[in-house]
C-alpha cells in the first residue's frame, strides 16, 4: 500500500473523538486506508456498505444494525444509508469511548446537512484526495509549513523538465490509473470512473432528472477550471435554468468532482460575495474530459496555465489535511484587476501569496499581483511566491521568491 500522509492525523482523531468520518471523491483509496488500519493501527471489524447484505441489514433497522456491532467499527461507503447517522449519534450519546466509528464515505457530508447535522461535536471529518505528489515518491511534502516560516528551508535546483511536469498533470492522482501506463487505458478507466459517480452516486444522493447532462456540464466545467464562477454565463452556455444549475453544481462538488476557491478579502463579509474560482479534483480527470495530451499541449502553450493552476491548487489541498499550519485557501482579486492566483491564510492572518507561472522564465512584472496584495495586507504578509516551470529558486526581494513547482513536492518535505 502506498503510505498516505493523512495517516497520523487520522489515527490522532481516532484517539480522541468517538466518530471519525474519512470522506472524498470515489477511488481515492479511502477502503484500502480503512482496512489497513483496522488490521493494525486502529484495530477494527471492518463492514462495507458496498456489500448488498450490509446494506439491506443497514437501511432495514438502522438502530439494531449499529446496536449489534461491539468494538471499534469501520464502516465503508457509510453515505449510501444516511439512516445510520442518527443510530450512530444514539450509540455514542450513551458511550463516547474514542474511536468507536471510523466512517468512510464518498460524499461531503458537509453539504448534506441532515447528516453533518446529527454528528455535530461528536465526530472529526478529515478528507482523502487523490495521490499527492510526495506521496507518489514516497515523502511528506512541508511547502506550507516552509513559506509560512521566516526563512525559507534551503533549496536544491530542480531536476525534473517539463516532460516530467506534463506526465505529472495529465496523469493526476488516482492510484488506479498509476498502474496504468498506456494513455489509451487510462482514458478508458476516466471514462467508466465518471460514468459510474454520475449514473450511481449521484442517484443515490438525489433524484436527478436529465443526468445526460452532467457528462456536457462537466465537460463545460473542466473548460472553465480556474476562471471565476458566473453562473449566469454557464446557465447560458449549456441552455439549463440556473436553479436546475445550482444543484447540479452541488451534486458535482458533493461527490467530490469540483472543488470552488473562495476569494479573499480584508472584509470577512466580503469573502461570500465575491466570485469564487472553479476547480476540478483531479487533473488526470480535468486533462481526459478537454482531450488534452502531451502533443497537444506542447503545439498550444496556452493550455498549460488553467491546468498547472489547477494541480497546484489541489496539492495545496492535500497538503492543509496533514501540515502543522492549518492553512486556508483563497484566491485574490481588486476591482482595478490586480489578481494574485493562491492565497494561503493561516489562523492568525498571516497571508502568502502564490501565483502560477507555466513559463521557464521569471521577471519583475510576475510579481506585480504580490506586490499589490503585500501593500494591501501590510504586515499581515508573509512571503510571495512565484511557481514556474524553470530550474533556479531564485530571491526577487523582501520576502518574494521564485520557485521550481517541484518545490511543492521537495521543499520542506520528509521521508514517510
Amino acid at each position: 500500500m502506498i503510505q498516505r500522509n493523512v495517516s497520523a492525523a487520522l489515527l490522532e482523531a481516532l484517539a480522541d473523538n468517538p466518530v471519525v468520518l474519512l470522506h472524498g471523491a470515489r477511488q481515492t483509496g479511502k477502503s484500502t486506508l480503512a482496512e489497513w488500519l483496522a488490521s493494525g493501527g486502529h484495530p477494527a471489524r471492518y463492514l462495507t456498505l458496498d456489500d448488498a447484505a450490509v446494506l439491506a441489514a443497514a437501511r432495514g433497522d438502522p438502530s439494531g444494525f449499529i446496536a449489534g456491532l461491539e468494538g471499534p467499527v469501520v464502516l465503508d461507503e457509510v453515505q449510501r444509508a444516511p439512516e445510520l447517522f442518527l443510530a450512530i449519534k444514539a450509540v455514542v450519546d450513551r458511550d463516547r469511548s474514542p474511536g468507536r466509528f471510523l466512517l468512510t464515505g464518498s460524499a461531503n457530508v458537509m453539504l448534506l446537512p441532515r447528516l453533518s447535522e446529527s454528528l455535530a461535536g461528536r465526530m472529526e471529518i478529515l478528507t482523502l484526495w487523490p495521490l499527492s505528489q510526495g506521496e507518489i515518491e514516497g515523502v511528506k511534502e512541508g511547502f506550507i509549513d516552509a513559506v509560512f516560516s521566516d526563512s525559507l528551508p534551503n533549496r536544491t535546483k530542480n531536476r525534473e523538465d517539463v516532460s516530467g511536469l506534463l506526465a505529472r498533470l495529465l496523469c493526476g492522482g488516482y492510484p488506479v490509473v498509476h498502474g496504468r501506463l498506456s494513455e489509451a487505458r487510462q482514458k478508458a478507466w476516466f471514462g467508466s470512473y465518471v460514468t459510474t459517480i454520475l449514473q450511481r452516486d449521484v442517484r443515490d444522493l438525489a433524484n436527478v432528472e436529465g443526468l445526460t447532462a452532467l457528462p456536457r456540464l462537466l465537460s463545460l466545467l473542466a473548460a472553465r477550471a480556474m476562471s471565476l464562477l458566473n453562473l449566469s454565463e454557464l446557465s447560458r452556455s449549456i441552455a439549463i435554468p440556473q436553479t436546475t444549475l445550482k444543484r447540479y453544481m452541488a451534486l458535482l462538488e458533493t461527490t467530490f468532482l469540483i472543488q470552488t476557491l473562495p476569494a479573499w478579502s480584508g472584509n470577512l463579509g466580503k469573502r461570500l460575495v465575491k466570485a469564487p474560482k472553479l476547480v476540478l479534483s483531479d487533473t488526470g480527470l480535468m486533462s481526459q474530459l478537454l482531450g488534452l495530451s502531451k502533443k497537444r499541449i506542447t503545439m498550444d502553450a496556452n493550455l498549460l496555465g488553467p491546468l498547472l493552476e489547477n494541480f497546484v491548487v489541489m496539492e495545496l489541498l492535500k497538503q492543509v489535511t496533514w501540515s502543522r499550519t492549518q492553512a486556508r485557501l483563497f484566491h485574490f482579486r481588486t476591482q482595478t484587476g490586480q489578481e494574485v492566483d493562491i492565497v494561503l491564510e493561516d489562523p492568525a492572518g498571516h497571508l502568502v501569496g502564490i501565483e502560477v507561472k507555466a513559463g521557464a522564465t521569471v521577471t519583475t512584472q510576475d510579481f506585480k499581483g504580490l506586490r499589490t496584495f503585500a501593500e494591501a495586507t501590510g504586515r499581515h504578509f508573509q512571503r510571495g511566491v512565484v511557481l514556474y516551470t524553470g530550474t533556479e529558486s531564485v530571491p526577487f526581494g523582501p520576502r518574494l521568491h521564485a520557485l521550481p513547482v517541484r518545490a511543492l513536492w521537495s521543499m520542506g518535505a520528509k521521508k514517510g
